[in-house]
Protein backbone atom coordinates (compact mmCIF):
# COMPACT_ATOMS: atom_id res chain seq x y z
CA UNK A 1 0.00 0.00 0.00
CA UNK A 2 1.33 3.42 -0.96
CA UNK A 3 1.84 6.38 1.34
CA UNK A 4 0.31 9.74 0.32
CA UNK A 5 2.65 12.67 0.98
CA UNK A 6 1.70 16.34 0.66
CA UNK A 7 4.91 18.39 0.31
CA UNK A 8 5.39 21.97 -0.85
CA UNK A 9 7.58 25.04 -0.45
CA UNK A 10 5.98 27.72 1.69
CA UNK A 11 6.64 31.04 3.36
CA UNK A 12 7.19 31.41 7.10
CA UNK A 13 3.59 32.59 7.42
CA UNK A 14 2.27 29.47 5.69
CA UNK A 15 1.59 30.52 2.09
CA UNK A 16 2.59 28.79 -1.13
CA UNK A 17 3.53 30.91 -4.14
CA UNK A 18 5.93 29.51 -6.74
CA UNK A 19 6.54 33.00 -8.17
CA UNK A 20 7.57 34.72 -4.92
CA UNK A 21 10.49 32.52 -3.90
CA UNK A 22 12.50 29.71 -5.41
CA UNK A 23 14.58 26.89 -3.98
CA UNK A 24 18.35 27.31 -3.82
CA UNK A 25 20.48 24.82 -5.84
CA UNK A 26 20.66 22.26 -3.01
CA UNK A 27 16.91 22.28 -2.44
CA UNK A 28 16.24 22.20 -6.19
CA UNK A 29 18.43 19.07 -6.46
CA UNK A 30 16.41 17.62 -3.56
CA UNK A 31 13.18 18.22 -5.54
CA UNK A 32 14.68 16.65 -8.67
CA UNK A 33 15.54 13.53 -6.68
CA UNK A 34 12.13 13.55 -5.00
CA UNK A 35 10.17 13.81 -8.25
CA UNK A 36 12.29 11.06 -9.74
CA UNK A 37 11.81 8.74 -6.77
CA UNK A 38 8.07 8.83 -6.07
CA UNK A 39 5.80 6.13 -7.42
CA UNK A 40 3.47 8.66 -9.05
CA UNK A 41 1.64 11.87 -8.26
CA UNK A 42 -1.89 13.19 -7.91
CA UNK A 43 -2.50 16.80 -8.93
CA UNK A 44 -5.24 19.33 -8.57
CA UNK A 45 -5.98 21.32 -11.73
CA UNK A 46 -4.21 24.57 -10.84
CA UNK A 47 -0.90 23.04 -9.74
CA UNK A 48 -0.97 20.68 -12.71
CA UNK A 49 -1.37 23.65 -15.08
CA UNK A 50 1.60 25.36 -13.40
CA UNK A 51 3.73 22.21 -13.62
CA UNK A 52 2.96 21.73 -17.34
CA UNK A 53 5.75 24.26 -17.81
CA UNK A 54 8.13 21.27 -17.54
CA UNK A 55 6.51 19.34 -20.41
CA UNK A 56 8.52 21.11 -23.12
CA UNK A 57 12.20 22.06 -23.18
CA UNK A 58 12.94 25.77 -22.90
CA UNK A 59 15.91 27.64 -24.37
CA UNK A 60 18.48 28.52 -21.75
CA UNK A 61 17.58 25.86 -19.24
CA UNK A 62 20.39 24.74 -16.97
CA UNK A 63 21.36 21.09 -16.61
CA UNK A 64 19.44 20.98 -13.34
CA UNK A 65 16.30 22.34 -14.97
CA UNK A 66 16.58 19.73 -17.70
CA UNK A 67 17.02 17.04 -15.03
CA UNK A 68 13.86 18.20 -13.25
CA UNK A 69 11.93 18.23 -16.53
CA UNK A 70 13.11 14.68 -17.29
CA UNK A 71 11.98 13.46 -13.85
CA UNK A 72 8.63 15.25 -14.22
CA UNK A 73 7.99 13.80 -17.66
CA UNK A 74 8.76 10.23 -16.55
CA UNK A 75 6.47 10.46 -13.53
CA UNK A 76 3.01 8.97 -13.92
CA UNK A 77 0.39 11.58 -12.98
CA UNK A 78 -3.33 11.64 -12.16
CA UNK A 79 -5.12 14.99 -12.47
CA UNK A 80 -8.24 15.46 -10.39
CA UNK A 81 -10.52 17.95 -12.12
CA UNK A 82 -13.74 18.26 -14.08
CA UNK A 83 -12.56 21.37 -15.96
CA UNK A 84 -10.08 20.16 -18.62
CA UNK A 85 -11.16 17.79 -21.36
CA UNK A 86 -7.67 16.30 -21.66
CA UNK A 87 -4.29 16.30 -19.93
CA UNK A 88 -0.72 16.11 -21.14
CA UNK A 89 1.75 13.28 -21.59
CA UNK A 90 1.96 10.54 -18.98
CA UNK A 91 -1.15 11.85 -17.21
CA UNK A 92 -4.64 10.52 -16.58
CA UNK A 93 -7.65 12.77 -16.02
CA UNK A 94 -9.87 11.89 -13.05
CA UNK A 95 -13.08 13.88 -13.54
CA UNK A 96 -15.45 11.64 -11.56
CA UNK A 97 -15.43 8.98 -8.84
CA UNK A 98 -12.39 10.67 -7.32
CA UNK A 99 -12.47 8.92 -3.95
CA UNK A 100 -12.64 5.42 -5.45
CA UNK A 101 -9.88 6.21 -7.96
CA UNK A 102 -7.57 7.69 -5.34
CA UNK A 103 -8.20 4.91 -2.82
CA UNK A 104 -7.53 2.40 -5.59
CA UNK A 105 -4.18 4.03 -6.37
CA UNK A 106 -3.22 3.86 -2.73
CA UNK A 107 -4.19 0.20 -2.46
CA UNK A 108 -2.58 -0.97 -5.73
CA UNK A 109 0.69 0.96 -5.54
CA UNK A 110 3.63 0.87 -3.18
CA UNK A 111 6.09 3.59 -2.21
CA UNK A 112 5.23 7.26 -1.95
CA UNK A 113 2.63 9.11 -3.99
CA UNK A 114 2.91 12.89 -4.09
CA UNK A 115 -0.25 14.86 -3.41
CA UNK A 116 0.11 18.14 -5.32
CA UNK A 117 -2.07 21.15 -4.66
CA UNK A 118 -3.59 22.66 -1.55
CA UNK A 119 -7.26 22.17 -2.47
CA UNK A 120 -6.67 18.54 -3.43
CA UNK A 121 -4.69 18.00 -0.22
CA UNK A 122 -7.62 19.40 1.79
CA UNK A 123 -10.02 16.98 0.07
CA UNK A 124 -7.74 14.00 0.67
CA UNK A 125 -7.14 15.10 4.27
CA UNK A 126 -10.91 15.20 4.81
CA UNK A 127 -11.05 11.61 3.54
CA UNK A 128 -8.25 10.60 5.94
CA UNK A 129 -5.91 9.70 3.05
CA UNK A 130 -2.87 11.96 3.57
CA UNK A 131 -0.25 10.01 5.51
CA UNK A 132 2.44 12.65 5.78
CA UNK A 133 2.85 16.42 5.43
CA UNK A 134 6.24 17.89 4.48
CA UNK A 135 6.47 21.64 4.88
CA UNK A 136 9.53 23.29 3.30
CA UNK A 137 9.75 26.69 4.98
CA UNK A 138 11.61 29.56 3.29
CA UNK A 139 12.70 32.81 5.03
CA UNK A 140 10.00 34.86 3.30
CA UNK A 141 6.85 36.42 4.74
CA UNK A 142 4.12 36.93 2.14
CA UNK A 143 1.20 38.12 4.25
CA UNK A 144 -1.38 36.68 1.86
CA UNK A 145 -1.95 34.09 -0.82
CA UNK A 146 -2.79 30.42 -0.95
CA UNK A 147 -2.25 28.76 2.44
CA UNK A 148 -0.47 25.41 2.62
CA UNK A 149 -3.40 24.09 4.65
CA UNK A 150 -6.53 25.03 2.69
CA UNK A 151 -8.85 24.10 5.52
CA UNK A 152 -9.03 22.48 8.93
CA UNK A 153 -6.51 19.75 9.44
CA UNK A 154 -6.22 16.85 11.85
CA UNK A 155 -3.96 17.13 14.88
CA UNK A 156 -0.41 16.50 13.70
CA UNK A 157 2.70 14.98 15.26
CA UNK A 158 6.18 16.14 14.28
CA UNK A 159 8.35 13.24 13.11
CA UNK A 160 11.38 15.01 11.61
CA UNK A 161 13.04 18.34 10.96
CA UNK A 162 15.85 18.92 8.47
CA UNK A 163 17.72 21.85 7.02
CA UNK A 164 17.98 21.56 3.25
CA UNK A 165 20.23 24.00 1.43
CA UNK A 166 21.03 27.47 2.70
CA UNK A 167 17.66 28.64 3.95
CA UNK A 168 14.98 25.95 3.87
CA UNK A 169 13.76 23.95 6.83
CA UNK A 170 11.65 20.86 6.22
CA UNK A 171 9.23 19.83 8.94
CA UNK A 172 7.60 16.42 8.56
CA UNK A 173 4.30 15.68 10.28
CA UNK A 174 1.93 12.75 10.40
CA UNK A 175 -1.66 12.72 11.63
CA UNK A 176 -1.65 12.27 15.42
Amino acid sequence: MAKFVFAMNLSLDGYVDHERFAPDPVLFRHWIDRVGAVTCSIHGRRIYEIMRYWDEDRPGWTGEERAFATAWRRQRKWVVSRTPKSVGPNATLVPDDVEATIRGLKERRSGEIDVCGTVLARSLTNLGLVDEYRLYFHPVVLGHGTPFFAGPRPPLRLTASDRIGEDAIRLTYVPA
